[in-house]
């Protein structure tokens, strides 16, 4: 038996931590209860005999544990809890049966472990999270005083849209009779401009360590894409850490979550994309499309970015374009031959000096179909005449 394989299932909490073990030539499970926080679990480990392979599931205590194992050479691995099989009649839900199914779960190749990031790179996507974080609470702040007006029947008079500097004014000076509203306004009021300067200095902060951080060259790379900012390459690379763990593109893709649904046992088409990839589409617009070119820091993009992609110009996640230089933050042509906005309008889409839109030259665009398309309203002249 001593070349036999100990499988460790380990149900890590903040104060206690169940741990199974199952030898794979007996197959006989041993159940401990450790009593202290995760990191004592490594005095039960240290004392089995090697080989021994461990695993506990992602959650709240961190990869604290799974840095200290693997740093005193024992394979520990983290799994994802959302995809380890439950059955729908398990009723009986324990510590000690939790240990136990991720011991045997783990012996059997049956879990999806997932990436240990570094500490530096955790603490780095911890702060893309707390942005996160902050734009959610803000639009929820938001939410509050607009439903708050609405049930006041109050509206703003102005032609712009909401949370303008008009709009920001507007609320200022509103001001109601009895003091329950008056109280609850000033606190909405009050909790929103604390949300935004905190945004504010989170989004500073992020540009700061975007130029320093490990991922410097590669937030600068995926600048270069359109539609992606600071913000967005800097959450961008605190999901995935690491762009050469996935070997296909594809992978890649499942991970982000941009890949469709699929049901065709019937009739019944593709879905839509999954949850994180419509929170991860949400973190790349980084900046209104309106902005760029007076924000210093987008200034800097790439110019052949902005225009139609060529063929051939795609490369893969983390390489540079060809206009790009190595440092990645700006690119030679776009200051060569970009002297306002670095966002190029396409033909297809392009305006005229006054502000019109240029005529397609069609066919199907003739007069013959406009005047068929004019056809009810000339008919409703006749009856009238």
């Amino acid at each position: 038996m001593p070349n036999a394989t100990r499988w460790v299932g380990l149900d890590v909490h903040a104060s206690q931590t169940a741990c199974a073990i199952f030898d794979s030539e007996t197959g006989e499970v041993i159940t401990r209860r450790v009593l202290g926080r995760p990191h004592e679990v490594m005095g039960v480990l240290l004392e089995l005999e090697r080989p021994v392979r461990a695993v506990y599931e992602a959650g709240p205590t961190g990869y604290g544990l799974a840095r200290r194992a693997r740093a005193a050479g024992i394979d520990m691995q983290v799994c994802a809890p959302g995809m380890i099989a439950r059955s729908p009649t398990e009723r009986i839900k324990t510590d000690k049966r939790d240990a136990m199914k991720l011991a045997r779960l783990h012996a059997a190749g049956q879990l999806v472990c997932v990436h240990v990031p570094s500490v530096e790179h955790e603490r780095l996507r911890d702060l893309a999270r707390c942005r996160e974080d902050a734009r959610q609470d803000l639009m929820r702040a938001k939410h509050r005083i607009g439903k708050f007006l609405l049930r006041r029947e109050l509206y703003y008079p102005g032609r712009g849209r909401a949370w303008t500097k008009g709009h920001r004014a507007w609320l200022a000076s509103l001001r109601f009779a009895d003091a329950a509203s008056e109280a609850t306004f000033c606190d909405y009021l009050h909790a929103h401009d604390t949300l935004a300067a905190r945004r504010d200095e989170l989004d500073r902060t992020i540009d700061t360590l975007a130029r320093e951080c490990s991922w410097a060259e590669t937030i600068a790379r995926l600048r270069c894409l359109h539609g992606i900012d600071t913000l967005g390459a800097f959450g961008l690379c605190g999901e995935i850490c690491d762009f050469q763990r996935f070997t296909r593109p594809t992978a890649l893709s499942a991970y982000l979550g941009v890949v469709p649904s699929e049901n065709s046992s019937g009739d019944k088409p593709q879905g839509s994309i999954t949850r994180p990839a419509r929170h991860s589409r949400v973190g790349c617009s980084s900046r209104p499309a309106t902005t760029t070119a007076a924000h210093p820091a987008s200034a800097a993009r790439c110019s052949p970015a902005r225009t139609a992609p060529r063929p051939g110009s795609l490369t893969s996640p983390g390489a540079p374009s060809a206009g790009c230089t190595v440092a990645g933050s700006a690119c030679a042509a776009s200051a060569a031959s970009t002297t306002g906005s670095p966002r190029s309008p396409s033909p297809a889409n392009s305006r005229t000096s006054a502000g019109s839109w240029l005529p397609p030259t069609d066919p199907s665009h003739s007069p013959r179909r406009l005047s068929r398309r004019r056809a009810p309203g000339a008919a409703a002249q006749a009856v009238r005449d």
